[in-house]
C-alpha cells in the first residue's frame, strides 16, 4: 500500500528525487531517511499573468507522465512555468518543449524560491498522509513532529531510533513512515511488514531496529513504500 500519490511516483521517473527536508530540524538527529515536518512555510503567491491559459498549461505538462493542466503555476521568469506534483517541482518552458529541475533563486533577495515551495509542497503531502499508516512515538505534550521516512536496516536510522526516548523527553512526536531502501521483495522489506503485522508495533519496531528477528504468521503487506 502506498502513501505517496502515483503521479508524484510517474514524475519522480522523470526527474530525480530531492531528499525531504525537516522543518524544526533536530540537530542531533542521524538518520539519512527523509525527514521533514508536518507544518508548511509561507510563501508569497505569484500572480498568474496574462494569458496563462488552459490551452498553454495543458501544453507545458503534455511530455510529462501523470502531470495534469492544474499541477502548472506561473513563475517570475517570463515563459518558464513551475509543475508541482506531490513534493517534486520542475520547470518547464510554455511551448512544453523544455523541462529543467533544479533551484531558482532571486538574487535580489538571496532567497531560494525552489526550496519555499518545495517545502511547503511536501507538508502538504504529509499533512495528508493517514496517521494509522504510521508507527508513532510520542511524548505526553509534544512540542513539535517530525516525520521520518524510515528502514529497519539502515545502520543511520537505528542510531536515530536508539535515541528515541531522548528526543520524547524533548518534546519532539516522531511519526514512522516505512520506505525500505531496497524495494519489494527484499528482507528489509519483508522485516517492515513483520513488524507491522505485530500487535504492539512499537515494540516490535524497536526490536527490529536493534536487529532482533520479529515475525508474524498470517502477515499481509501493510504501509510500506
Amino acid at each position: 500500500m502506498r502513501i505517496v500519490a502515483p503521479p508524484a511516483l510517474m514524475l519522480a521517473a522523470v526527474l530525480t528525487l530531492a531528499s525531504l527536508t525537516m522543518h524544526n530540524q533536530v540537530a542531533t538527529a542521524q538518520d539519512k531517511s527523509a525527514v521533514s515536518a508536518s507544518r508548511a512555510v509561507p510563501v508569497k503567491p505569484v500572480a498568474k499573468p496574462a494569458g496563462l491559459t488552459p490551452e498553454m498549461r495543458a501544453r507545458a505538462v503534455a511530455k510529462l507522465p501523470g502531470a495534469s493542466p492544474n499541477d502548472v503555476s506561473a513563475t517570475p521568469i517570463p515563459g518558464i512555468y513551475e509543475v508541482t506534483m506531490g513534493g517534486l517541482i520542475a520547470y518547464v518552458s510554455e511551448d512544453g518543449k523544455y523541462m529543467f529541475s533544479g533551484n531558482v533563486y532571486d538574487l535580489d533577495s538571496q532567497v531560494n524560491l525552489t526550496a519555499a515551495r518545495r517545502n511547503n509542497a511536501r507538508a502538504r503531502v504529509l499533512a495528508a498522509a493517514k496517521e494509522d499508516q504510521m508507527i508513532i512515538f510520542s511524548p505526553a505534550n509534544p512540542k513539535m513532529t517530525v516525520t521520518v521516512f524510515t528502514d529497519v536496516d539502515c545502520g543511520f536510522c537505528r542510531k536515530f531510533h536508539g535515541q528515541i526516548a531522548d528526543y520524547n523527553k524533548a518534546g519532539v512526536r516522531v511519526r514512522y513512515m516505512f520506505y525500505p531502501r531496497t524495494g519489494p521483495g527484499t528482507d528489509s522489506w519483508a522485516r517492515a511488514e513483520q513488524v507491522w503485522c505485530a500487535s504492539d508495533r512499537r515494540e516490535a519496531l524497536t526490536k527490529a531496529k536493534r536487529g532482533e528477528n520479529v515475525t508474524v504468521k498470517g502477515c499481509k503487506s501493510g504501509p510500506v513504500i
